[in-house]
């Protein structure tokens, strides 16, 4: 299972982003599409999860703002960022739970300024 992600980039306080995980399976395979993020300094972190069911849960920092959705037909999993903040600076990893082994992308760097 090979998972890309791209999509991350510069952006000032308030602007939005879509972060994009394509992955080499069929989406359905995947019980758990995830992001994470890990700023400077700071330990990986859970941001959004979607479930194959459709259940999203989110951290309490990105609620309201950040939204994970899955594309079917194309295989990937996004996840839309609006009214971005400088805290939300960091590199963001997608990862999909197939099975019972979890696996991740490269990551993209999201920078925002202030």
């Amino acid at each position: 299972v090979q998972l890309q992600a791209s999509g991350g980039g510069y952006v000032q306080s308030g602007g939005s982003l879509r972060l994009s995980c394509a992955a080499s399976v069929s989406i359905f395979s995947i019980k758990n599409a995830s992001w994470y993020r890990q700023a400077p300094g700071k330990q990986r972190e859970l941001v959004a999860d979607s479930t194959r069911g459709g259940t999203t849960t989110y951290a309490d920092s990105v609620k309201g703002r950040f939204s994970i959705s899955r594309d079917n037909t194309k295989n990937t999993v996004f996840l839309q960022m609006n009214n971005l903040q400088p805290e939300d600076t960091a590199v963001y990893y997608c990862s999909g739970l197939v099975l019972s082994t979890q696996y991740w992308g490269q990551g993209t760097e999201v920078t925002v300024s202030s």
